[in-house]
């Protein structure tokens, strides 16, 4: 292939599920995470606490730092990225939960980084 044809970007996707034991613990990290921000605004501040506090997703989201997961890959530089966080039911055993269902042509419709159910976060380095 020449270099025309040839991307340097890749786009990775994670999708995970994960199961809230402890919601007090996992509102208090992030109401610490946000105590500990230097970089947010007052108003900002206000706010993240307030979406944090009210909604364990939405704690979630405030904690899960995709930065971290390549900060430590040699040879790549995060260009952007987006997640988000919803609450969902879940069954792992039901024949219809299947995470690339949608994905049938290997494009997902949120590609994009359009809100499709749940917050959306760009950008967060904290």
């Amino acid at each position: 292939m020449s270099t025309p044809e040839t991307s340097r970007f890749v786009r990775v996707r994670v999708d995970l599920v994960l199961e809230v034991e402890d919601e007090d613990a996992v509102i208090g990290a992030a109401r610490h995470r946000i105590a500990e921000d230097a970089e947010l605004a007052p108003e900002e501040r206000t706010h993240a606490e307030s979406a944090v506090t009210e909604d364990t997703a939405e704690a979630l989201a405030f904690l899960v730092d995709p930065f971290v997961l390549v900060s430590d890959v040699p040879g790549v530089e995060l260009q952007q990225a987006s997640w988000s966080s919803e609450r969902i039911e879940y069954d792992p055993d039901a024949p219809d939960w299947d995470p690339d269902e949608d994905d049938v042509d290997g494009e997902d419709e949120d590609a994009q980084g359009e809100e499709v159910d749940g917050t959306e976060y760009r950008g967060y380095s904290g």
